[in-house]
């Protein structure tokens, strides 16, 4: 669905994100550009992935956050920054205020990884614990800044973060000269808004995609209503593009230029991310795997040249593990099972020697004899196993049936 509509003055211009590079230049990477053999197959016209994941601090957010505080009045830098985020923007807010001698202080949420907290003390932000979510934070790091004086630095909604962000779409115009669709993740909608800008200016025949977590897609329905609409409760593993209220200022631009605003789900989210890290040896966020998620639900409905923005590597480790099973779950890789067998010497040995035979990997067994479900010569059995596709599993389960095994589903 294309939602555009008439918008006479743009916020942001060219130019804007031409003065952004510049004052980039030296600072923020320009990232790699990697060919994808297995999506150019899915897809059938090449696909390439621009790797911010590999920029400064992890993400792209470094780009925007420089630009902005870059921008301040002396007065302004005297006073220092504030900011509110789980992890990227803060990281970025932090290397952006210690390269240019301004004093930073970022309000994360309590349950924030604690990576992401490292990072960004090490960053040389002085990091405040504050609320359970991000809302809450952003309520305390708005306080600060009315209250002493610093400079609040939105993530998304100012002018100067969207032509900071805009640069990554320059890179991709001259990595790519032939692309035909750019597909980009969208929260807030600060990076999508900054890369409309660049490649419409200079290419207006090439597409623009976004895409949103289906649990936290508040564009769709703000372009549908002409203004930006908030939603309640956004649900998304994509912290990165968890954002319940589109951006005032990117709003109007991705109204206009952005072609199409498509929605993945968490199970698209996951094979994605799984795909980049088995095919690409890339470690990709969820939020940053959105766009492949895009691709790989409908391969066939993206012209090519294609260029998948990988906006960010920045993922928990424990989360990580998570999302990798339920990635591997989603593809049949990974089969977890719950079932009957008589309680009686050996019985665990021949049920994991069926398993033996049809070549599924235990990686877990979970064994119960005393429970009150269970009748006097019954236990059960939950096993976790690696498997190698869904043929693979329905074998599995016919295998325990003809074994004589009462599976519970």
């Amino acid at each position: 669905m294309n939602y555009r509509e008439a918008q006479s003055v743009q916020p942001v211009t060219l130019d804007d994100v031409r003065g952004a590079q510049k004052m980039l230049s030296g600072v923020a990477r320009v990232t790699a550009m990697e060919g994808s053999r297995h999506l150019t197959q899915l897809v059938g016209a090449p696909v390439h992935f621009k790797c911010e994941n590999l920029q400064r601090t992890g993400s792209f957010k470094l780009r925007g956050a420089y630009v902005r505080i870059a921008g301040l009045l002396p007065e302004e830098r005297a006073a220092g920054v504030v900011a509110a985020s789980a992890g990227n923007h803060a990281q970025g807010v932090a290397l952006a205020s210690s390269l240019l001698g301004v004093r930073s202080t970022v309000f994360m949420p309590k349950g924030a990884p604690l990576p992401k907290i490292s990072a960004t003390k090490e960053y040389g932000a002085e990091v405040r614990l504050h609320g359970q979510v991000v809302d809450e934070t952003l309520a305390a790091a708005q306080e600060y800044a009315a209250e002493t004086g610093a400079v609040f630095i939105h993530p998304f909604d100012h002018p100067d973060v969207i032509a900071g962000q805009g640069t990554v779409g320059l890179e991709i115009l001259e990595q790519c000269p032939e692309v035909r669709t750019i597909v980009v993740g969208i929260g807030g909608g600060g990076l999508a808004a900054g890369v409309a800008i660049a490649v419409k200016a200079l290419r207006p025949d090439v597409r623009v995609v976004g895409v949103q977590a289906a649990g936290a897609a508040a564009y769709p329905p703000s372009l549908t209503a002409g203004r930006p609409v908030s939603i309640e409760n956004p649900a998304t593993m994509a912290d990165g593009i968890k954002v319940g209220r589109p951006g005032d200022v990117p709003f109007g631009i991705i109204g206009t230029l952005v072609d199409e605003v498509r929605t993945v789900t968490e199970d698209e989210l996951s094979a994605a991310l799984l795909l980049c890290l088995e095919r690409a040896k890339l470690v990709v966020e969820p939020a940053g795997a959105s766009p492949v998620a895009a691709l790989m639900s409908d391969p066939g409905s993206i012209e090519g040249p294609v260029v998948a923005l990988l906006s960010g590597g920045n993922v928990d480790p424990l989360l990580l593990q998570r999302i990798l099973r339920h990635g591997m779950a989603a593809q049949g890789r990974y089969l977890a099972v719950r079932l009957r067998l008589t309680d009686r010497p050996g019985a665990l040995a021949t049920l994991l020697g069926v398993l033996s035979v049809v070549d599924a990997n235990v990686l877990d067994v979970s064994h119960v004899r005393t429970d009150p479900r269970l009748g006097l010569t019954e236990a059960e059995v939950e096993l976790h196993l690696e498997t190698k596709g869904p043929t693979h599993c329905a074998e599995v389960g016919r295998a325990l049936r003809q074994a004589g095994y009462t599976v519970i589903d």
